[in-house]
């Protein structure tokens, strides 16, 4: 254990020693946290921590779905959810949008979180877990904020020619996404979601633990988005009063571009007059393949 970790540590089990707030703050989440800050510390305060837990969350993901997409054409209990039962994701799509992923992240994800590792240093972690309210309150807050930027981002998106073909353009090829079109995107598209993913947080001062839980939910929320599925437990049909967009919403975003440009709630799109009730495909005899097309 290095000199600056043992005196952090000491000060944290003084704070406790000391009858200070940390037993009423933290009741849910602080024996977690204690586990992680004495057995994980080094890790979690690494400035490549957060980069590979988004990674991996998102690789897990849609490794899950693309395993579904596969199963699917011989497999009823799950084709049935799939909102266009009669295309098949197929293994020329998979390495097409894999490629253009991994490509992505080689180009701008592994020299950026490089250069954030050499030059940002350790952020020390705070004693105190987040309350559980306050958990969940960061996550809704961070959702709020990243909803209404990124609203406004992809309707100038659509509505400039110039920045559509030029940057926007590359996500719109398929108009029958699966989950790996999540990321199928230009560069700005990646660094412009990135920057907000990670500056809202910050500009909400959140807790890291809040923070690393708006990230992973994030990316699983933008994953489900572009699955292609409708599952029972999805948050379009968790969510009531029809306030979530999810995947129905999403799929007829790339099939009608004008329609659904936010990725979690629909105010935006009821405010703004682009919302839609989502068709459900119509079915047509024997299997087809998912047909890319430039827009």
């Amino acid at each position: 254990m290095s000199t600056g970790r043992l005196l952090r540590t000491l000060s944290c089990m003084s704070d406790e020693d000391n009858g200070t707030s940390r037993q009423s703050n933290g009741v849910f989440l602080q024996p977690a946290w204690d586990y992680l800050h004495q057995n994980h510390y080094d890790l979690l305060t690494s400035p490549l921590f957060p980069v590979v837990l988004s990674v991996i969350s998102y690789f897990l993901l849609v490794g899950l779905y693309t395993m579904l997409d596969l199963l699917a054409p011989t497999w009823p209990c799950i084709n049935r959810y799939r909102l266009h039962p009669d295309t098949l994701v197929t293994w020329p799509d998979i390495w097409t949008t894999l490629g253009v992923t991994i490509y992505n992240h080689l180009l701008y994800i592994f020299p950026a979180a490089i250069a954030q590792w050499l030059w940002r240093p350790p952020v020390p972690l705070p004693c105190e877990a987040p309350t559980l309210c306050s958990f969940f309150l960061g996550i809704l807050g961070c959702m709020i904020v990243f909803d209404f930027q990124y609203y406004l981002w992809h309707l100038l998106h659509h509505r400039v020619p110039w920045l559509y073909h030029t940057f926007h353009a590359v996500h719109h090829r398929y108009n029958q996404p699966f989950s790996l079109v999540t990321q199928y995107m230009s560069g700005w598209e990646l660094f412009s979601v990135g920057f907000w993913a990670t500056i809202d947080p910050i500009l909400l001062q959140c807790h890291c633990l809040t923070t690393w839980g708006f990230m992973v939910f994030n990316i699983y929320i933008s994953t489900e988005d572009h699955c292609g599925y409708n599952f029972p437990w999805s948050m379009n049909n968790l969510v009531p009063f029809g306030l979530w967009g999810g995947a129905p919403k999403h799929d007829a975003h790339h099939r009608r571009p004008n329609t659904h440009f936010a990725p979690f709630f629909s105010h935006w799109d009821w405010l703004g007059g682009t919302g839609s009730t989502p068709t459900p495909p119509t079915r047509s005899r024997g299997a087809r393949q998912i047909k890319g097309r430039e827009n």
